[in-house]
């Protein structure tokens, strides 16, 4: 039945071909052979098919697996460089009608407090991540047709982006609500969203529809072709991901690749960004019910060999994940990461005590944004607040273009000096600062188009004496 052309959910994600390629990678998994033609395949920079990822995932090779994540550091400075985008999110409202029995939001938690921001709520969310320095959002909400009706969220969009406070502004909203309908994606597009987001969980059907016994979610299909019906509506950039720890971490890792084939192979450009969350404890929820989860060292391989895999993919890192772990893969693939991230609805205003708990998950890196910058700064990494490429209509397969080409860098490293810099002159401890300066210095002759880098120069002046956002 396998079909990445099909639209079919269980044709695109086929249960058959899925268990044939596990079958085949543990039988290959010391095939050095084989392995080193997929190492040097993937050097190509093209990505790879999932059943030759599924290859290195099962390989235990200390010295083939030491060969990947070489690779995947390689590949990683070759498109991202040190440039790491920063994000928060923001939860608009816990109210839900699902009984989905990994996440705190289940409508039967009785005892969760439900909250729902109302508009002037929002702006002082909005004000609270400006005064952090934030310029990107990743909206979060419970599916709730009554308390979370799509106007409600376009109109929380429209709040969003409205508000103005000092030197701060949200330039780029993305969007991580329920499955819903091609009519309603074209009122997101409409709104100005960046990327479309929503977690598979598992596409381990029989697991999937266990684990969502209720609710409008329990639909597999529905919620599985729902990229398809978003790119349809006109939203060009779409998020994937999968909850690791929900299911076999081996079938949904072959089973989100799949998915990136299927879109590449429908509309012509595969998922703008993948995340990688772990199964976090909770409020009503344990993650030690949950058997399946993996250790750090296979985390860090499911990394590696993602980035390997889909190369030209932003992965991203929350703040479900300590400082240790993600200090252990931005180097083998993560281009975007969160900082002073809150997960509870109205939390940047009023962080709440254990007992009024209405976050989704606990949060690991508990630092605050600055924090987070400068221990990037220190590991190196350029923390940027570049919204560029959405603002200038650089989406879909006209930025996949860019970055295959290779002309990419010509933007995104003077955008990220540049947004770092308006971080630096606006938000940044006097340490911070210090770091922050440093590494624009060594940095800006690295731009190697000379007329790029000259115009980045006269900018970082521009935005010292007051001026903001510049953009390649």
């Amino acid at each position: 039945m396998y079909n990445p052309k099909s639209l079919k959910a269980e044709e695109f994600i086929d249960d058959g071909e899925i268990r044939e390629t596990l079958k085949y990678a543990h039988e290959n998994r010391h095939n050095r052979e084989l392995i080193d033609s997929i190492l040097e395949k993937a050097k190509e920079c093209k990505g790879l098919s999932h059943r030759e990822a599924a290859v290195l995932l099962e390989c235990d090779l200390p010295d083939e697996i030491e060969k990947m994540f070489e690779l995947a550091r390689e590949i990683k400075q070759k498109f991202y460089g040190n440039r790491i985008v920063m994000f928060a999110p923001l939860y608009l409202s816990n109210y839900c009608i699902n009984g989905c029995t990994y996440c705190p939001y289940h409508r039967s938690n009785t005892h969760i407090r439900r909250k729902k921001l109302t508009q002037e709520e929002i702006a002082a969310e909005v004000v609270a991540l400006q005064d952090m320095g934030h310029k990107r959002l990743a909206l979060e909400t419970g599916e709730d047709p009554k308390n979370n009706p799509i106007e409600y969220v376009l109109e929380s969009i429209k709040t969003i982006y409205s508000i103005k406070h000092k030197n701060g502004a949200i330039r780029r909203v993305n969007v991580n609500i329920a499955a819903t309908t091609v009519e309603n994606y074209r009122k997101l597009k409409d709104a100005g969203i960046g990327t479309y987001i929503l977690f598979q969980e598992t596409y381990n059907k029989k697991a999937y529809e266990e684990l969502h016994p209720t609710g409008p979610k329990h639909d597999y299909a529905y919620h599985t072709e729902a990229m398809d019906r978003a790119m349809e509506g006109g939203i060009d950039d779409v998020g994937c991901g999968v909850l690791f720890g929900l299911n076999l971490y081996r079938y949904d890792f072959v089973g989100i690749l799949m998915h990136a084939e299927h879109l590449e192979a429908v509309h012509g450009v595969g998922p703008h960004t993948i995340s990688v969350p772990r199964i976090r404890r909770a409020d009503d929820i344990d993650p030690e019910n949950f058997s399946n989860a993996i250790s750090d060292d296979v985390f860090e391989k499911i990394v590696a060999i993602l980035r390997i895999a889909v190369p030209y993919t932003g992965l991203i890192i929350s703040t479900r994940e300590s400082k240790a772990a993600r200090e252990r893969v931005l180097k083998l693939g993560v281009s975007q990461i969160s900082g002073g991230s809150r997960t509870s609805v109205g939390g940047y205003v009023t962080p709440e005590t254990e007992e009024e708990n209405s976050a989704q998950f606990d949060v690991s890196d508990n630092r605050t944004l600055d924090q987070v910058v400068n221990w990037l700064l220190d590991l190196g990494y350029i923390p940027s607040f570049c919204t560029a490429c959405y603002r200038e209509g650089r989406t879909g397969d006209r930025f996949m273009h860019l970055v295959k080409s290779g002309q990419i860098a010509n933007c995104c490293q003077p955008n990220a000096l540049m947004t770092l810099k308006e971080y630096l002159e606006d938000y940044a401890s006097p340490d911070t600062q210090k770091k922050g300066e440093q590494v624009i210095a060594a940095e800006i002759p690295r731009i190697t188009n000379d007329k790029v880098r000259e115009i980045a120069k006269e900018h970082l002046k521009e935005l010292h004496d007051g001026k903001r956002d510049f953009r390649f």
